[in-house]
């Protein structure tokens, strides 16, 4: 009787595990974090010997650049602006024009730089600003699993030149980065609309 019983609870199980097995699978949707994002407000970057001053957010904070690519920085006027919620940074380098930095090769190299993401951008959009203050540069939205999807200069074409891109430390992908990228682009055209040469 119990041998009997045994083999019938084998049978109705592999039954049970093969009428199972032919119920149709439904993948669950692709699903990302939830992003909360901080109220905006902005605070004022005028440090003392810096020739250059803006405002940034209140959730970010600045701090200096010491090292390019392993070496010292060219001069001390290079920043970061760390958002440390998001792993990312705004990368500031300043150069004074003139010498060896003659405008022309500044905005080529600024080029140049964007262009290096072309390999796996879907497209590279510039457009030419006048900030508030009267000062000129040009915007770059590069789209696609780029590195850095926003970069820009900014020059009075006689004395300043400032470069800016934002990174993000994760591996590229434009779906997961592109609600924070666009956060954090509205907070780079707010600093940038807001510089002022000293």
């Amino acid at each position: 009787m119990i041998k009997r019983l045994a083999i019938v609870s084998v049978i109705v199980g592999f039954i049970m595990a093969c009428i199972s097995c032919n119920s149709p699978f439904t993948p669950k949707p692709r699903g990302y974090f939830q992003v909360k994002f901080p109220e905006r407000k902005y605070q004022l970057f005028d440090e003392p010997g810096y020739p250059y001053s803006f405002e940034y957010p209140v959730y970010a904070k600045v701090v200096k650049d010491s090292t390019f690519f392993g070496e010292a920085t060219e001069n001390p006027w290079w920043i970061n602006v760390e958002f440390p919620q998001f792993d990312s940074k705004i990368y500031l380098s300043y150069k004074i024009i003139g010498g060896q930095y003659k405008l022309e090769r500044l905005v080529n190299d600024a080029f140049n730089m964007t262009n290096k993401h072309s390999v796996k951008a879907n497209a590279i959009e510039d457009s030419l600003m006048v900030t508030p203050n009267n000062i000129r540069g040009m915007y770059f939205r590069v789209g696609g699993d780029v590195a850095t999807a926003n970069q820009f200069f900014l020059t009075d074409s006689t004395k300043h030149f400032l470069r800016g891109a934002l990174y993000f430390d994760a591996t590229p992908n434009q779906d997961s980065l592109s609600i924070i990228n666009n956060f954090l682009s509205e907070d780079m055209k707010h600093m940038i609309n807001s510089v002022k040469w000293k």
